[in-house]
C-alpha cells in the first residue's frame, strides 16, 4: 500500500462525476453563488466512465478498497448504472457506495443495486417541510426522500446512512425528532457538523458541536458510544441501550480526525484531491487522454501524488476560520 508524508495509506476513493445538483443548500450550493449564471463544467471536460475506471483500477492496485461515487447530485449523470458495473468488477474493491440527496433515488435504486452498488447514504437535513425546503432551497417534499429511502431498502442497499448537516438556528432544534423518526429502521442517521467547505459563506457560530447533539439525543433515547468501525472512518458511532439502532456524530470543526485520513477526491473532470478542503488538485486528465501514457504512468502519478501528501486543514484549523481558500464542495464531491 502507498502511504503519505504521514503515514497514512490510500484506502478510499470518493469519485464525483458531476458539478451539477439539483438542490441549492445554503451550506453547499447557495443559489446567489450557484445561479442560472454559474459556470458549469461544459459535458466535453467530464471524464468518460472508461477514464474514471481507469483511474479506480489503478487507484486499487495501490491499496483502495472502498470507492464512493458522489457529485453535486451523481444520479443526475445518464447510464450512471453502467459506471457502477465498472467499479464493481474491479479486483481489489470490496464496498461500493453512492451519496444522493434521494430526489432521483427511488426510480433508480433497484437498477442501480443490480449493477452492483453495495450502499447508499442519503442527505436528509430535516423532516419538517419548512425547514426542509429551507435547507435545499428547491421545492421538493420531503416526503420524495422518505420514498427514496424506502426505495432502496427494498432494492437492498440497506442499512442506509442519512446525513444531516445541523447548523445553529436552522435545524438544530429537530435532531431529536430525526433521530427517533429512523430509530429501529436499521438506518443509521449521521449528523455532520457545519463545515467550511467551498464555494458557501461560513460562520463558526453555525457550528453545532457534536456532542450537543450526541447530548440532546441521550436525554430522551439513551445512548452509548461505540467509536468508530475502522479508525480512517469520518462518523464516530453511538449505539441506543435499549438495542434499537446506532447514530454517528461527524465532529471534522471539534474533532478533527485528519491523522487518520485515508480518502483521495477524484472530481469530474479529472483532478485528484487529497483533501476535502483542499485549493488545487492533481490533474489526471491529461495524463488518462495522453495517447501514449500507459497505466503504469498513471500508477507511478498517483503514488507520486499520494506520496507527497501531508495534509491535515482540520486539525489546523484552530481558531482561523480558513487556512486557504477551497474549492465548491460540489465540485469536489464532499
Amino acid at each position: 500500500m502507498v502511504t503519505d508524508l504521514l503515514g497514512r495509506g490510500l484506502r478510499d476513493l470518493r469519485i464525483s462525476v458531476t458539478d451539477r445538483c439539483n438542490f441549492r443548500c445554503g451550506y453547499c450550493m447557495p443559489r446567489e453563488v450557484f445561479g442560472p449564471g454559474y459556470d458549469f463544467l461544459p459535458r466535453a471536460e467530464l471524464l468518460t466512465y472508461e477514464e474514471i475506471e481507469r483511474v479506480a483500477r489503478a487507484a486499487a492496485s495501490l491499496g483502495v478498497r472502498s470507492i464512493r461515487v458522489t457529485g453535486g447530485e451523481p444520479l443526475l449523470r445518464k447510464d450512471l448504472e453502467v459506471l457502477v458495473a465498472r467499479l464493481k468488477a474491479i479486483d481489489g474493491i470490496t464496498d461500493l457506495a453512492l451519496t444522493t440527496n434521494g430526489a432521483l433515488l427511488a426510480e433508480k435504486a433497484e437498477g442501480l443495486r443490480e449493477a452492483g452498488l453495495d450502499r447508499v447514504t442519503v442527505s436528509l437535513d430535516s423532516l419538517d417541510p419548512d425547514t426542509f425546503a429551507r435547507m435545499n432551497d428547491v421545492a421538493l417534499p420531503v416526503r420524495r426522500v422518505l420514498d427514496a429511502i424506502d426505495a432502496a431498502r427494498a432494492a437492498g442497499l440497506a442499512p442506509v446512512k442519512i446525513n444531516c448537516v445541523v447548523r445553529r438556528g436552522m435545524n438544530d432544534d429537530q435532531v431529536t425528532d430525526l433521530a427517533r423518526h429512523f430509530k429501529g429502521t436499521g438506518h443509521v442517521v449521521r449528523f455532520i457538523e457545519y463545515m467550511d467547505v467551498g464555494g458557501a459563506p461560513w460562520e463558526r457560530d453555525g457550528v453545532v458541536p457534536a456532542a450537543e447533539v450526541v447530548s440532546a439525543i441521550d436525554s430522551v433515547m439513551p445512548l452509548e458510544p461505540v467509536g468508530r468501525a475502522r479508525a480512517s472512518d469520518p462518523a464516530t458511532t453511538y449505539r441506543y441501550r435499549d438495542g434499537s439502532g446506532e447514530i454517528g456524530v461527524i465532529a471534522s470543526v471539534t474533532a478533527p480526525f485528519c491523522g487518520d485520513c485515508t480518502r483521495a477526491r477524484l472530481s469530474a473532470d479529472g483532478k485528484l484531491f487529497t483533501c476535502l478542503f483542499a485549493s488545487e488538485g492533481h490533474d489526471l486528465k491529461a495524463l488518462l487522454r495522453a495517447p501514449d501514457a500507459t497505466d503504469e504512468d498513471l500508477r507511478a502519478k498517483l503514488t507520486r501524488i499520494w506520496g507527497g501528501r501531508e495534509d491535515r486543514y482540520s486539525e489546523q484549523r484552530g481558531g482561523r476560520v480558513m487556512l486557504a481558500e477551497p474549492v465548491p464542495m460540489s465540485y469536489l464531491g464532499g
